[in-house]
């Protein structure tokens, strides 16, 4: 999709982990993770019922290939009904928990499955669409059929006969007025349907086959594909996605003549997804039906994962499980290092993903966060990939991806303008000790501002300038750049530098006017990933941090810190080693206010009972306490369109 030129805004996907993780791969390789996801159970792949699970071949051989055939193939046959006492039935899920018990189904037929995506395409995918954005849509070979014979109008006796490749792109490009499909130029849709290929089935997944082959067979190759593993850190995500790209097709051109005869080295055809096997028809090949071929799926069963017994307290289980906290909770974290943190360079608003290190501080997180019974309902994250990859890798240890992720500019680190980018070291070096100090740590200082057209000023990066909405127009900015342009370029009031007090005044009002009313104050459990200086706000807000000390705060990464709201207490978490967590992780001088004891009982004493971990009594003795002022209101954000096109694209996968 990079080499094609498709620039997707918004992705749309089910709750299943294959789709929701094949949706992260793409934008990871595209470097454009920042873009929303809306997980919807309405592109789940179909629900087979009793089926689920069962191994295909021997329930063919005990029931008859024919009745399974007509089971899986046929467009209003369903499969006999799961059991809702079953480990596979939907509903004993926590990620189906906002369903009606009657919307989730025992059973479904293709016609089920295609008639479920309806509502989703009438009122979200195509009012996107409409407004000039691109779509990206990942999902199953069914669900996906269902939005295709919507769109083309395929008939009910041709849909089954639609193929799905697994991982090759369909592409529609829609009329942006009528909102009808158009005809691709060429010949790369097949028969009944206007979505062009990107690539011919087959040929990427005989290139990575190959590719596999030479890792046995050449140990030099191996080491060659180590070498430019290592090589990917020195190139950007799209620098290395192309470079991959062309990889892949030099070994598929290769697996292609590799044979003695035409063909040989690769399939014709492979699993598609579909409960019909043969060549794809494209428009322009012979019209003719496609042959069964025994039964094929695609997408395999996931065993289903046992639910823990809930509890509204926490208590020891006598069998060993973990009881789930339901109880309302924030949980605030760091993202993990990157090679900015560990080189000493001001990183601020520069996008660079997770060290090695940060990733196994995120997934060590997701581990302890899921071993004390903690869940959530939301999470709330930056436009930065190093907050949002946190998140992600927490969630995938917790076996949550599903749940939604909701990313804001207003979560972003602190803009440090000019020193972005800069060593530590050298700026207290070239500008002295006390300068640097009230650069980096100062509550009301702004470093040097970036220049307009520099790198590091955001009003030159894509994900700003196309869909930070919730800013003022700079009125100097906008004379500049459509002079430049020469024609009219509204432009933003990007930051071009800020002070820890400036970071709050945008993360604050977000917390109070969106994070605490959207979910607080409605009983839900939120992690929130973000960066140090953010967090430091949040806290000084949170925990009544005085403004002096709050620069004495630190914030380690890749550490949970786990806010009570009906409490105002802070905790961290025992990692099971023994040793107490305050010891072993720095917060610096103003740790004493960030977990002052707040546990008040009914006669305003502090409650004995509070099980949250404090420091010793003597180290609160010179803790003072104040208020913050009320937080700033916060922008609406408008609608993000891209006007003057007359066509917006729909990718399917």
């Amino acid at each position: 999709m990079i080499e094609a030129g498709f620039d997707i805004d918004v992705v749309f996907t089910s709750r299943l982990k294959r789709a929701i993780r094949t949706a992260w791969i793409v934008l990871s390789e595209m470097d454009e993770v920042y873009l929303p996801i809306f997980k919807t159970w309405r592109l789940n792949e179909r629900m087979y019922g009793a089926l689920t699970g069962l191994d295909k071949i021997e329930t063919m051989k005990k029931i008859g290939p024919e009745i399974v055939q007509e089971w899986r193939s046929s467009l209003k046959s369903r499969p006999p009904s799961v059991s809702k006492k079953s480990e596979y039935w939907p509903g004993n899920y926590r990620k189906y928990a906002d369903l009606d018990a009657d919307d989730i189904p025992v059973t479904e037929s293709l016609e089920d499955c295609t008639l479920r995506t309806h509502p989703l395409w009438d009122k979200k995918i195509k009012s996107d669409l409409r407004k000039g954005r691109n779509v990206l849509v990942v999902a199953h070979a069914n669900s996906l059929r269902g939005l295709m014979k919507m769109i083309d109008g395929i008939s009910d006796d041709d849909i089954s006969t639609v193929q799905i490749p697994t991982g090759i792109p369909i592409v529609y490009k829609f009329d942006k007025h009528t909102m009808r499909p158009l005809k691709p130029e060429d010949d790369t849709c097949q028969l009944h349907t206007n979505g062009a290929f990107m690539e011919r089935p087959g040929l990427l997944a005989a290139a990575l086959r190959r590719e596999d082959e030479w890792k046995v067979l050449d140990p030099a190759f191996a080491k060659a594909m180590t070498d430019r593993a290592d090589k990917r850190r020195e190139m950007s995500n799209v620098e290395w996605s192309l470079a991959k790209l062309e990889a892949e097709r030099a070994a598929a051109a290769a697996a292609w003549t590799g044979g003695e005869g035409e063909g040989e080295g690769v399939e014709m055809y492979e699993d598609d997804g579909s409960d019909v096997r043969g060549p794809i028809v494209f428009v322009g090949e012979e019209e003719e039906k496609m042959e069964e071929k025994g039964a094929r799926e695609g997408e395999e069963a996931v065993p289903a994962v046992p639910l823990v017994a809930s509890s509204a307290c926490v208590v020891p289980s006598k069998d060993g499980e973990v009881p789930i906290r339901k109880d309302p909770v924030v949980v605030i974290i760091r993202h993990g290092k990157t090679e900015n943190n560990k080189l000493g360079l001001f990183t601020g608003w520069d996008d660079v993903a997770l060290a090695k290190e940060g990733v196994e501080e995120a997934k060590a997180a997701g581990k302890l966060l899921r071993s004390q019974g903690f869940e959530f309902d939301v999470v709330y994250t930056s436009w930065l990939s190093r907050a949002i990859e946190t998140a992600w890798l927490i969630l995938d240890e917790m076996d949550s991806l599903w749940i939604p992720t909701i990313k804001t500019w207003r979560l972003n680190e602190r803009m440090y303008g000019a020193l972005t980018g800069l060593s530590k070291r050298m700026v207290k070096q070239r500008y002295g000790e006390k300068q640097f100090k009230m650069w980096r740590r100062g509550y009301d200082v702004r470093p040097l501002k970036a220049s307009s057209f520099s790198p590091s000023y955001p009003g030159n990066d894509k994900r700003y300038v196309k869909y930070l909405r919730d800013a003022r127009i700079s009125l100097s900015e906008t004379i500049i750049r459509s002079v430049e342009a020469r024609l009219l370029v509204v432009h933003r009031k990007f930051p071009k530098s800020e002070s820890l007090r400036d970071c709050m005044d945008r993360t604050i009002p977000f917390y109070v006017r969106r994070i605490v009313p959207d979910a607080v104050e409605r009983g839900k459990r939120v992690l929130i990933s973000s960066s140090e200086n953010a967090i430091r706000g949040l806290l000084m807000h949170l925990c009544d941090i005085p403004q002096e000390m709050i620069n004495k705060l630190d914030i380690p990464n890749g550490v949970p810190i786990v806010y009570d709201p009906r409490s105002r207490c802070i905790k961290l978490l025992d990692d099971g080693s023994g040793r107490n967590p305050l010891e072993v992780h720095d917060f610096g001088p103003a740790a004493e206010y960030l977990f002052a004891p707040r546990c008040i009982d009914d006669e305003g004493d502090l409650d004995e009972e509070c099980d949250l971990m404090t420091l010793p009594e003597e180290f609160w003795k010179n803790a003072v306490a104040i208020s913050d002022d009320d937080a700033e209101e916060v922008a609406v954000a408008g609608e993000t369109e891209a006007p003057g096109n007359t066509e917006s694209y729909g990718v399917f996968m």
